[in-house]
């Protein structure tokens, strides 16, 4: 009997994968995470890095190797990146194997720099994925609209894709558009299906720690927008994410999809990411517990991992309430709340933030390179 709540997750179809990534965690802590806890994947990000570099030892002679060697910090961060998530993709590579292709995935994110430049993210996840060499790595595309046409042309090629930064359902109805179309190319050009991944990943937390201090403004305003604001508080994250399993389900039952189906086409998994809970107020496994259901991943921190396997509850919830979840978004205009306004913003600020990290990475380089000369 599987006692661990995390490994127990997969009897409902749903992938945990670890959002972190370290150097020193490769020998034993990973292995044992994927051993004890099923762990099915890494994603990680300059963010990442930045706290591995910065707390650690782990690089600092390679930081130094390359100094000398007059590699520029850009460079330096795509050697160590690309060193990471190629010997992670190498660990996960029997699961890979084993699992025909299903788990087992390692993603890399292409410079935030490039959320607004089509054709440079092409080319970055082009120079990637070939100096990865891994059919088991993903990478990171911004579902900006000038990342929609890469994502489609990237799984043209046979690239497989993590679509991040999304956060609204029209967006997300364009990426799985996006994903059918690169598909659909891809076969109109007579080549294989079958080893094309994608998983599209659905940011959470965020939303509710932008919506929820205007609800709670509502709430003390008082009046008859009150009651409503009450209800509406911290659901609509949650009800965002089961509204998108809903959309997902509905494309995967169109003739479009079947066609390709019939041919080897796997599916784009929705991923649930940004699950940690910000609001001390929730449960710290709020982003957990209540989308738990079948062709999904959740990405988690070790935090809320070390939460989970300690006193998560696992059950089919993800299509449960899905009313209430209509009626979520349904009555956030009544309280003065636009949600692709909200969406709109997250995701612009979602690219700064993941500009700003980048930047702040290359900068601890640059630093690291000096006191190397």
């Amino acid at each position: 009997m599987i006692t661990n709540p995390l490994k127990k997750l997969q009897e409902y179809g749903q992938s945990i994968w670890l959002d972190y990534i370290q150097r020193s965690m490769l020998d034993e802590a990973l292995p044992r995470l994927i051993a004890e806890d099923g762990i099915r994947g890494v994603t990680s990000n300059p963010s990442i890095l930045y706290e591995a570099i910065s707390s650690s030892a782990d690089y600092d002679q390679e930081i130094r190797r390359l100094a000398r060697a007059g590699k520029s910090e850009a460079e330096i961060y795509d050697t160590l990146a690309l060193e990471d998530v190629g010997a992670a993709a190498d660990l996960f590579r029997p699961m890979f194997d084993e699992s025909e292709g299903r788990h087992g995935f390692v993603s890399l994110e292409v410079s935030p720099h490039l959320a607004y430049d089509t054709q440079g993210t092409i080319a970055e996840a082009r120079r990637y994925w070939a100096a990865l060499g891994r059919p088991n790595i993903l990478i990171k595309v911004p579902a900006t609209a000038q990342g929609l046409p890469a994502i489609r042309q990237l799984l043209a090629e046979g690239i497989n894709v993590n679509v991040t930064l999304l956060f609204g359902l029209p967006r997300y109805r364009q990426v799985l558009s996006a994903f059918l179309a690169g598909l659909e190319d891809r076969l109109a050009a007579g080549k294989p299906l079958a080893q094309v991944a994608s998983v599209a990943s659905f940011f959470l937390s965020r939303i509710d720690v932008l919506i929820d201090p205007r609800l709670e403004t509502r709430l003390k305003e008082g009046g008859e927008r009150a009651p409503t604001a009450k209800r509406l508080l911290g659901q609509v994250a949650i009800a965002s994410a089961r509204r998108a399993y809903q959309i997902w389900k509905e494309v995967m039952a169109t003739k479009r999809w079947l066609k390709l189906a019939e041919v080897g086409a796997r599916p784009q998994r929705l991923l649930w990411a940004s699950t940690s809970t910000k609001n001390p107020a929730y449960s710290d496994v709020k982003y957990v517990e209540a989308l738990i259901g079948p062709d999904t991943v959740n990405t988690l921190p070790l935090t809320t991992i070390e939460a989970y396997r300690d006193h998560g509850q696992p059950a089919p919830r993800l299509e449960q309430d899905v009313d209430e979840a209509l009626w979520v978004l349904d009555h956030l205009p009544d309280v003065g709340i636009d949600i692709r306004a909200v969406t709109q913003q997250l995701e612009d600020e979602g690219v700064q933030k993941f500009v700003t990290s980048y930047d702040q990475l290359l900068a601890l380089l640059r630093e690291r390179r000096a006191q190397a000369a």
